[in-house]
């Protein structure tokens, strides 16, 4: 994705911290053989620094992608809304639209999980992530509900290699035009329009990129 200066990640922490609180994405491979990308839509577990682990199906067809090339990178965005052209206009027609979001992608390095002990760690941990509150049983190959399906997944653990992170939010423009938008985007309230104000307006508040260590 392109990634102008004014719409990347100001830091290291910024992208971490928005991913912290995100558990759901794509994971992309290349296709085999000149095939099309393989995309699988899934729930994941990222450690916050380097590590990402998940599970799928047996059958799924990324396995033989893995196989094939084990480089994949796993898609994040969320914080989206349209921003139309009257929005961004100073002058009646004049305005061009566009969208706001926040994106982290991660190039990872894929490692898959058969042994069943290792299939069963992954497991754990996802359902500690996802069910923290409990109420998901023993987790085991040869004990507990999961036994009779344990056969049908397998594990994969993804070493973060590199990271590019975007939060469009028109930080290039003036204060005044970003605040019209964002009160633009309370009004109007549609799904994803309190995320991208939230982040339009936390860009404000932080100030300008800094360079070192982004």
């Amino acid at each position: 994705m392109l990634i102008h200066p004014w719409d990347a990640a100001r830091d290291k922490e910024e992208w971490r911290d928005w991913l912290r609180t995100r558990d759901f994405g794509q994971l992309a491979v290349n296709g085999v053989d000149g095939g099309p990308p393989v995309l699988v839509p899934t729930h994941f577990l990222y450690d916050g620094d380097q590590a990402i682990m998940l599970h799928l199906a047996r059958p799924n067809p990324v396995w033989a992608a893995l196989e094939a090339n084990p480089v994949a990178v796993v898609s994040v965005y969320d914080d989206y809304a349209y921003i139309p052209s009257a929005w961004r206009s100073d002058s009646p027609g004049d305005g061009v639209p566009t969208s706001y979001y926040a994106s982290v992608q991660l190039t990872c390095r894929a490692r898959i999980v058969d042994d069943e002990e290792g299939r069963a760690e992954i497991l754990r941990r996802q359902l500690a992530h996802h069910q923290p509150d409990g109420g998901h049983g023993e987790v085991a190959a040869d004990a507990g509900p999961y036994r009779k399906m344990f056969s049908a997944i397998r594990g994969l653990r993804l070493e973060v290699v590199g990271v590019r992170a975007k939060f469009k939010y028109d930080d290039q423009r003036p204060v005044e035009f970003r605040e019209r938008i964002g009160a633009g985007l309370a009004e109007r309230d549609l799904p994803g329009d309190a995320g991208a104000r939230a982040q339009q307006l936390r860009r404000m508040r932080i100030g300008p990129r800094r360079l070192e260590g982004s």
